[in-house]
């Protein structure tokens, strides 16, 4: 089983997260690509210290949406939003080929994540910029996302996510951050969700409906308060239910 986080989402002077300390326990890192957050010496560093760790790299793509850290929907031009997300993508594989590495996968961000799992005319960007840039890179998205639905019809590789540390509404997409039950924030509940998809294969909503949710990666964000201890907590009750933690680029290859 994959863990991931979303990592340098700082911008200059201005940090979030302790992305050293979240390296040390995640097997993937969502990088910031400097649309939503992030910026060149912080890609830089992420990708040397991801290298040096054996973590794998995404292209965390987002809307062009510094001052609102991309959680603010765009309805954008469908071909502009292709060309920022290669844009982005791009970015990342400078530095990454400079540290060693490379982009491994493409995940959005925000509210571009929610929005093309529902809207199949952003999520289509999102597929042509991938397969543009390499039909080869995986997508990280929602199981059951129009995302996930037309990436797979596109021919590319689809990976699982599910989200230890947010609430899920009966249709499978997130509670939305603006509402109660958005964020869990109780350790021993951010583990149980995350062995839950994995053991079993479902989440349960704040009103006790079951979803199914088939994943092959858990996240934990970067931003979320206690990050690095939750991401620990869900690290070690992953390998408590009997499985190995590595990058899924390594064991689906």
């Amino acid at each position: 089983m994959d863990l991931n986080a979303d990592l340098g989402e700082g911008f200059g002077r201005w940090t979030l997260g302790d992305d050293e300390a979240l390296l040390d326990i995640v097997t993937s890192a969502n990088v910031a690509c400097g649309f939503h957050a992030g910026d060149p010496s912080t890609m830089n560093r992420i990708c040397l210290a991801a290298v040096e760790r054996g973590v794998a790299i995404g292209a965390q793509v987002g809307y062009r949406d510094l001052a609102g850290f991309g959680r603010r929907r765009i309805d954008y031009d469908l071909g502009e939003l292709r060309d920022d997300i290669l844009y982005q993508v791009g970015a990342l594989e400078a530095f990454c080929r400079a540290a060693g590495g490379s982009v491994d996968y493409v995940k959005p961000h925000g509210a571009l994540y929610n929005t093309a799992a529902v809207d199949d005319g952003q999520a289509s960007a999102v597929v042509a910029a991938v397969r543009a840039y390499d039909p080869a890179l995986p997508v990280l998205c929602q199981p059951g996302s129009a995302l996930a639905r037309l990436a797979t019809v596109a021919g590319l590789t689809v990976v699982g996510e599910g989200f230890a540390d947010r609430g899920y509404r009966p249709d499978g997409t997130l509670v939305p951050r603006t509402a109660a039950g958005a964020l869990i924030d109780d350790p021993k509940l951010v583990v149980a969700q995350a062995v839950r998809m994995v053991v079993d294969g479902e989440v349960v909503t704040p009103d006790g409906d079951v979803v199914p949710c088939q994943v092959a990666s858990i996240c934990v964000h970067g931003d979320t308060p206690g990050a690095v201890e939750l991401a620990g907590q869900v690290r070690a009750g992953l390998v408590d239910a009997g499985h190995t933690v590595a990058p899924f680029v390594t064991w689906r290859a």
